[in-house]
């Protein structure tokens, strides 16, 4: 069974870009444009993997992170977060959240995800 990768992206073009890869890996992909959309859906089934971009509608990519690891249930979650952010202090900002901050995403699903 393959990992189930939930993308959590309002940018179509990158959405179907991080989609088109990770299927080509074998992963089972979900998209969620939406902060809440993706908060709700979490609460109804829990994937293996985020990848989160932190600027969402609806509810950002770091209140979503941190409602996630107040939950029992998704606390030990992988996320990974993608960010344009290149401030230094932004980054330390997210990686209080605990997740992975990067730019590139198929290497890091490989090592958030061994299934």
């Amino acid at each position: 069974m393959s990992a189930r990768i939930l993308v959590v992206e309002d940018e179509e073009a990158l959405t179907t870009l991080l989609r088109y890869n990770l299927d080509a890996e074998g992963y089972d992909v979900e998209t969620v444009g939406r902060g809440d959309d993706a908060d709700t859906r979490l609460k109804e089934r829990v994937p293996d993997l985020i990848v989160l971009d932190w600027m969402l509608p609806g509810l950002s990519g770091i209140e979503l992170c941190r409602r996630l690891r107040a939950r029992p249930e998704t606390r030990q979650l992988p996320i990974i977060m993608l960010t344009a952010r290149g401030e230094e202090s932004e980054r330390v900002r997210g990686l209080a959240t605990a997740p992975t901050i990067i730019s590139s995403s198929r290497s890091r699903c490989r090592n958030c995800w061994r299934g």
